[in-house]
């Protein structure tokens, strides 16, 4: 893999998408909502996931896959944050998923089909994909979302009805958030094509398959998708179609990464950190 550019400074408004931006200002507007999430779920939850980690997984370290560990340690080092801890777990269905309520042991799973799944630079952007979770502070709606509809099976009457309204507040939330997750991937491999290889193989990929899989004929598909919704981004993600998700199309997703990869805000952005790794403007941008 090549030497990518340190993003020391890194702030999540840099690369974080409008619709998640917009998105979490509407939970931010529901009163008590955070409060509730880290005083009364974010210890359980989170003592519960520790457990289960530590018994059911393996633990990612320099003595234990330090190839996965340093992939993990410059993807930490690119987005300009602490290395959280990471596990592998044995599961068929290729997935990946971190948690941070309150700041405290933040961590990241990844399933051992997903590792079989992907190249090395691939699975950098999945864990760069879930840091971005962590860089945005993701951490306690994420919460919420996963345990929503459990709680929607505990509530009787009108207060079934008000969570499932929340749920679908959330899950939508949880959509556009992929978006900038998916920017923090790139942001990390530096390379468009290494973020969309690993959604083309997430679509309709297996280890016999994805070498064979064509990532051109995969963007040109992006591409179709996209000539034929004839309306903006917004509202695909609000459809009927999406409403359950809890990502959005994986075409759609690259359609997005490829756009950003293009946009000025992208090449400006690494450019800026270039010029600081290389001693230049270095005043200009020491506050980054």
């Amino acid at each position: 893999m090549t030497a990518k550019i340190p993003l020391r400074g890194l702030q999540a408004p840099q690369f974080r998408h409008p619709l998640d931006q917009e998105a979490t200002q509407a939970l931010q507007t529901l009163p008590g909502l955070d409060v509730v999430i880290r005083s009364l779920l974010s210890p359980v939850a989170e003592e519960f996931f520790f457990i289960n980690n530590i018994a059911a997984s393996v633990q990612v370290g320099p003595n234990q896959l330090p190839e996965l560990y340093d992939l993990l340690l410059e993807a930490c080092a690119v987005l300009d944050l602490e290395v959280p801890e990471l596990y592998v777990q044995q599961n068929p269905a290729p997935n990946a998923y971190t948690l941070a309520m309150r700041g405290e042991r933040p961590f990241i799973v990844l399933h051992t089909s997903l590792i079989e799944l992907l190249t090395w630079e691939e699975v950098q952007a999945v864990i760069a994909h879930e840091l971005g979770h962590l860089k945005c502070e993701h951490g306690v709606y994420l919460t919420l979302a996963n345990l929503m509809v459990l709680a929607t099976n505990l509530l009787p009457g009108w207060g079934a009805l008000l969570t499932q309204a929340l749920q679908d507040q959330l899950l939508t939330w949880v959509r556009c958030a992929e978006f900038s997750c998916d920017r923090a991937a790139l942001l990390a491999a530096q390379n468009p094509d290494v973020v969309m290889s690993v959604l083309m193989k997430l679509s309709g990929g297996s280890p016999r398959l994805a070498p064979l899989l064509n990532l051109e004929a995969f963007v040109a598909q992006a591409q179709s998708y996209d000539a034929i919704a004839q309306r903006d981004l917004g509202n695909l993600l609000r459809q009927a179609q999406v409403q359950q998700r809890t990502h959005p199309f994986p075409v759609l997703r690259a359609r997005e990464i490829q756009r950003w990869a293009k946009s000025p805000d992208y090449q400006q952005l690494l450019e800026r950190y270039e010029q600081v790794q290389t001693g230049k403007n270095q005043g200009k941008w020491r506050n980054w």
